[in-house]
């Protein structure tokens, strides 16, 4: 699947984001629960914060062991839907859970160490990290393979000289952001949201194409146990 200097078109920003909005409406009921139930999910600390000692414990646990590993299954969702694969919204839930949650956890968790570190020496160096590992939380929902910690080091390769492009990328939906911002929301979750994690996730296809075309990351680097095996 993933062959060196294979021959591909590759697709501009425009392409991608087409290409995600007409995945997104093949399944749009689907994208929309997705987007609600991970918004539900990740807010739910808040109904607990003002109990004391339980909601604080709760506030410092969801981040670390259910939303940032649900991200991770949200991703694989929506590169689903971007491939075209008909999808439930059970199965966010069902890959996060039942998959390699630990190594979920962990990567994502690593990740946002680096970010944090990197923040502290200014925002610029926060904001190029953030763009440099943006990539982890699809690599660890498609290649269940990769380990936690290569799952950053690839994502720092196939962002290699194309973080100004992602830059822009997430720059082209400010505007769409703002409109979510004037309906509390409401546009986010039926439009917004998932047509930014589908065209977040054609970025991926389309970065990781590239890297193993150009030779930058090598395919049994995607799946180490297919050598190990042989």
């Amino acid at each position: 699947m993933y062959e060196q200097n294979q021959t591909y078109t590759r697709l501009s920003r425009a392409q991608i984001k087409a290409n995600s909005k007409q995945a997104m409406g093949q399944q749009r009921g689907i994208t929309i629960g997705i987007t609600a139930l991970y918004m539900l999910i990740a807010g739910a600390g808040s109904i607990f914060a003002g109990i004391p000692m339980l909601g604080a414990i709760i506030v410092m646990a969801l981040p670390w062991f259910i939303t940032m590993p649900l991200a991770v299954g949200m991703s694989g969702s929506f590169l689903n839907v971007y491939g075209g694969q008909q999808i439930g919204v059970g199965d966010m839930f069902t890959t996060t859970f039942t998959v390699n949650y630990i190594r979920k956890v962990g990567g994502m968790a690593w990740m946002a160490l680096w970010v944090t570190l990197w923040s502290l020496l200014f925002v610029i160096p926060g904001i190029i990290k953030a763009i440099a590992y943006s990539m982890t939380g699809y690599i660890l929902a498609a290649h269940p393979n990769v380990t936690a910690t290569d799952a950053l080091k690839l994502s720092m390769r196939m962002t290699q000289g194309h973080k100004g492009e992602l830059f822009m990328f997430y720059l082209s939906f400010i505007g769409w952001l703002l409109l979510s911002g004037l309906t509390f929301g409401i546009l986010y979750i039926v439009h917004v949201g998932p047509y930014m994690q589908t065209a977040m996730a054609g970025y991926f296809v389309e970065l990781r194409n590239r890297a193993v075309a150009s030779g930058a990351i090598q395919p049994h680097e995607l799946d180490p146990q297919s050598v190990a095996a042989q």
